[in-house]
């Protein structure tokens, strides 16, 4: 493929900035708070007053039962996250966030927005992250931004 064909250059830019800002911004997330950002991706998505069933879980974190289910056994033996049957299936749970799970995120978030205010926000001006932002929502499409896709 020849990546000065339009589409095959946005994506491979795309590839690119994911591998290296995603490693980086989890090798500092670890070495201010010491937690792992797949960690934090699952308290972010905890962190309100709901639980969420596992499975709406790895859809939110865009990972695969398998993974979801292992960081929540991670997070569940540090005391961040708790199981709860879910009553009305046998076969699902939900997840709930634990108070000290929640301080911990909030500990955590400042470093996380600067992190990405750092790598995003200080090379990009405000027209050019919603030109990125827009291009990127208008690639997934409004069904797929409500139904990600799932990878280990």
């Amino acid at each position: 493929m020849n990546r000065s064909h339009p589409a095959v250059g946005a994506w491979a830019a795309l590839l690119q900035v994911h591998a290296k800002l995603v490693p980086e911004l989890d090798a500092e997330l670890r070495r201010a708070t010491g937690l792992p950002l797949s960690w934090y991706d699952v308290l972010l998505e905890l962190d309100g007053p709901q639980r969420l069933r596992m499975s709406d879980l790895g859809e939110r974190v865009v990972l695969s039962r398998t993974r979801v289910s292992r960081l929540v056994t991670e997070l569940e033996a540090q005391g961040l996250v708790r199981r709860e049957s879910n009553p009305d299936d046998g076969r699902s749970a939900f997840v709930a966030i634990t108070e000290d799970g929640r301080r911990r995120f909030r500990e955590a978030a400042p470093h996380y927005l600067a992190g990405i205010e750092r790598r995003m926000g200080g090379r990009l001006d405000p027209d050019e992250l919603d030109t990125v932002a827009n291009a990127l929502r208008k690639v997934l499409g409004p069904a797929d931004l409500n139904s990600p896709t799932t990878t280990d």
